[in-house]
């Protein structure tokens, strides 16, 4: 199979579809790769090194796309890159639908075989190619949120691990998934008193029982969350329904209930945010104020770690890769149920029902 690798174009997305040694791999299977000039440059992985994996360096997008059967990269395709998507044409990558009619539809009208990493489940349900990710932002959200808690950035001027004589941030973390356990670490190592909420019983006891002191857990309802609002410092958003958009946890009205200069951080944006006023930002510009409390809701939050990000996502992605190269779309799917769950669109027919039920089409 011919394999395109193209240059994310994504604001400030610098991580790229694959590592050289994943190239290798595909070439070592008898596969093609093409990889556009420069598109691993921002992650640390140079023409150079592609080319030594065995790869043909082509200059220009337009020609990564126009020889590839399959496309391999990281974020959802962008408006100037709609048209460039054949029929046919199989692309595998993050789309996160559900938080976009227009990607939606544009991806119908291309006719192309859409393989969504966030959809893909392995044998216990979970989603082997979205936890590396999910790993990186549960992580970031709290690097993001101590920063963005300092003054000269409009946060309250709070130090989240406090000193001695100096009490501790309070961090209130939405989801006890990948994103909140990741974040649940990060933010307890730094000495901060951190409360987890989830509906699900058994990921509740399982953070109870592997976090330390400084977590506690709670049950989810309305109820908690209105009450915790007025108390915490910085407020991580990690619910993830798979292939659904993200449910608003947090509404327009509690935020005038919270500490001015408080902090958000929406690592559901990908799904529409489970923050009622979240909207996509960007590394350039990452940041918002509503009603004094500062929103940071960076759609590719990854982005940032290009080096870590693109290992960790080729680590997952290159076997998957490697059976659809090998066999065929239709044939790797039909051997494997949990790739087949990441059959999204194939060929302007929406199979994930839960794109569907996001936009509330009639199927």
């Amino acid at each position: 199979m011919i394999v395109g690798i193209p240059k994310e174009i994504k604001n400030n997305e610098s991580r790229v579809g694959m590592t050289p040694g994943g190239v290798y791999e595909l070439i070592k299977n008898n596969h093609q790769v093409y990889v556009q000039s420069t598109a691993g440059d921002n992650s640390g992985f140079l023409d150079e090194a592609y080319k030594e994996a065995g790869a043909t360096i082509l200059a220009t997008i337009e020609e990564v796309y126009a020889i590839a059967e399959m496309i391999v990269k990281v974020k959802e395709p962008i408006a100037s890159e709609y048209g460039l998507i054949k029929k046919g044409q199989i692309v595998f990558t993050y789309f996160h639908f559900a938080s976009s009619e227009p990607l939606t539809k544009a991806m119908i009208e291309s006719g192309s075989i859409c393989i969504a990493y966030e959809t893909v489940e392995d044998r216990d349900g979970g989603l082997p190619l979205l936890t590396p990710m999910s790993e990186v932002a549960g992580r970031m959200s709290i690097q993001q949120g101590a920063k963005y808690l300092e003054k000269p950035v409009k946060g309250r001027g709070l130090l989240l691990g406090g000193v001695p004589g100096v009490s501790p941030g309070k961090v209130l973390i939405l989801g006890a998934g990948v994103v909140g356990m990741q974040a649940a670490k990060m933010a307890a190592g730094l000495g901060a008193q951190v409360t987890i909420l989830d509906i699900d019983m058994k990921r509740l006891r399982y953070a109870n029982d592997v976090l330390p002191a400084n977590c506690v857990t709670e049950f989810s309802n309305e109820y908690n969350i209105r009450a915790h609002v007025q108390t915490h410092d910085l407020i991580i958003g990690g619910v993830l329904l798979k292939g659904k958009k993200a449910p608003n946890l947090i509404t327009r009205d509690m935020l005038k209930t919270m500490k001015s200069g408080a902090v958000i951080v929406d690592v559901a944006v990908d799904q529409g945010g489970c923050v009622e006023t979240t909207r996509p930002t960007t590394h350039e510009d990452p940041i918002y104020i509503i009603d004094e409390v500062v929103h940071y809701s960076v759609a590719n939050m990854p982005g940032a770690v290009p080096y870590t990000s693109t290992l960790a996502l080729t680590n997952v992605t290159t076997a998957y890769a490697i059976k659809i190269a090998n066999m065929g779309w239709k044939k790797a799917l039909a051997s494997d149920p949990g790739l087949q769950k990441g059959l999204n669109i194939s060929e302007g027919e929406v199979i994930y029902k839960e794109i569907i039920e996001a936009f509330d089409w009639v199927s």
